[in-house]
């Protein structure tokens, strides 16, 4: 009996050991988390005074909070984290007279095309993978220049 119990001692005390280690591990990878609405930028800027809600819907799809308490106030609101850094946070509020839209508020688009390119570039290497060593030095010295294609 005290053989046993030595066994299952030493069983248990291997096994808490290598939870414990397991625990202590970071994970190698950690992956982009978006959550909420994720709005194009042409479609926001296509807002205007005027449209109607259901305008409003095709252009962005239904919104995150819509308060029973307040019909003419729409919540788009979504949160972003990139490899678990931090997390940001964005919202477009949207307020309407009956089922006209008057007015925009809020931060959802704030970065400039540049701003997330500029980012982007801490996240790892350009895509596509297959372009050259050469290609990619001309390519990053382009942008850094403030120049790129305009996908014409």
């Amino acid at each position: 009996m005290s053989g046993t119990m030595r066994k299952t001692i030493s069983t248990l005390l291997l096994a808490s050991a290598s939870v414990l280690m397991l625990g202590a591990c970071n994970p190698i990878y950690r992956p982009d988390v978006q959550q909420g609405n994720l709005l194009i930028g042409k479609n926001v800027g296509e807002l205007k005074p005027g449209l109607t809600k259901q305008q409003v819907v095709a252009l962005l799809g239904s919104p995150s909070v819509v308060s029973p308490f307040n019909a003419n106030q729409w919540n788009y609101v979504a949160t972003l984290q990139r490899r678990g850094g931090t997390i940001k946070e964005r919202t477009l509020t949207l307020y309407f007279d009956n089922d006209t839209l008057v007015r925009t508020d809020g931060d959802f688009m704030k970065e400039t095309p540049q701003e997330l390119l500029q980012e982007s570039h801490k996240y790892g290497p350009l895509y596509p993978t297959n372009l050259t060593k050469q290609e990619v030095k001309d390519l990053e010295k382009k942008q850094q220049q403030g120049g790129g294609d305009s996908g014409g």
